[in-house]
């Protein structure tokens, strides 16, 4: 998940000792040094030294991700760019040779994983105007990620999350519990309660076949990607892991699931899609189930990091739109 940063402040100031402390561990140029850029699941970091020199150095968040399971997003990222699917941010290797680093937090316990990535050029799509050439964009990567995903043969043992039913809705949801989000009065959980268990039975029935079950970037969203003239960069796969194909769609329209835009916006991802992989009209016709699902997640994931900014900022409404959202779905679907 990432969302704009907030500023540096107290909170940060830890973890802004660590980056810089960390430093040492790469071969840099003299006088590098690392700015908040980004605070989310993990600390991101830019890194400058004089001369222009630049890299982005990311922070892992603690717990999240074992060494092995970022070794492998680092290899998916990789294989990827070689074999010409989509250009992605190349990790720069420690003084050691080790793309995954890792360094005591300042006067506390433990260690961060750390992972330095080239900086790439290029600019985010802007949100504020027509989005449709854009989703369309979107779905042309996800077919090639999707494409590449399914032929890879992947390096073992492979380490990663899996974003399934289970993991909004099991008993130990990755996010956490979405009944314990803000404002999720009785009236909303009755609703989404409903929406839950029939979003249970549709999936199953969906099922996890290879064609529509696998290796997935899973936040595929206008954020993610750097454009440079005709050349398109997609980067942060932090969340990538093993979900349905079409939950890449359900990323790329997460906390605007509710914009009037969004069938147009689904039609021109499922364009870009098509122009690369066939899918087939029982598949697409189940891409709001995916929507939904991801939906709540977000608002598990509001409610189990309600600490920082941007949650609190999305708390007051995200749980009745939600449950808005959901009954129209369940009057189509339930």
């Amino acid at each position: 998940m990432t969302l704009p940063a907030p500023r540096g402040d107290a909170a940060s100031a830890p973890l802004d000792r660590l980056a810089n402390e960390a430093l040492a561990l790469w071969d840099l140029p003299p006088g590098a040094a690392a700015r908040l850029i980004n605070l989310s699941e993990n600390a991101t970091y830019l890194v400058e030294a004089p001369g222009g020199w630049r890299s982005i150095l990311r922070v892992h968040r603690e717990g999240y991700h074992s060494r092995r399971a970022i070794e492998c997003e680092l290899a998916w990222a990789r294989a990827l760019s070689e074999a010409g699917a989509v250009e992605t941010a190349p990790p720069i290797p420690g003084r050691d040779g080790a793309l995954v680093q890792s360094h005591p937090v300042p006067g506390g316990a433990g260690a961060r994983r750390l992972v330095m990535f080239e900086h790439l050029p290029g600019t985010h799509p802007d949100e504020r105007g027509d989005l449709v050439p854009a989703f369309r964009t979107l779905g042309e990567i996800a077919a090639r990620t999707h494409l590449h995903a399914i032929s890879w043969a992947r390096p073992e043992p492979f380490e990663r999350l899996r974003w399934d039913e289970r993991a909004v809705f099991g008993p130990e949801p990755i996010w956490g519990d979405w009944r314990a989000a803000p404002n999720v009065t009785p009236a909303i959980a009755a609703v989404l309660e409903r929406l839950e268990a029939t979003l249970r039975r549709r999936l199953a029935a969906y099922g996890k076949g290879a064609g529509r079950f696998g290796l997935i970037h899973a936040d595929m969203r206008l954020a993610n990607l750097l454009i440079e003239g005709d050349s398109i960069r997609l980067i942060d796969f932090d969340d990538c892991g093993f979900g349905w194909f079409l939950y890449d769609f359900a990323a790329a329209v997460s906390f605007i699931e509710d914009n009037p835009a969004l069938p147009a916006l689904k039609a021109a991802w499922l364009d870009g899609y098509r122009r690369l992989r066939p899918l087939p009209a029982e598949e697409e016709a189940e891409i709001d189930s995916f929507v939904m699902l991801r939906r709540m997640a977000l608002l598990a994931w509001i409610g189990s990091h309600i600490e920082a900014p941007e949650p609190q900022a999305l708390a007051p409404h995200f749980a009745a739109v939600t449950a808005e959202l959901a009954e129209a779905w369940l009057t189509r679907n339930g």
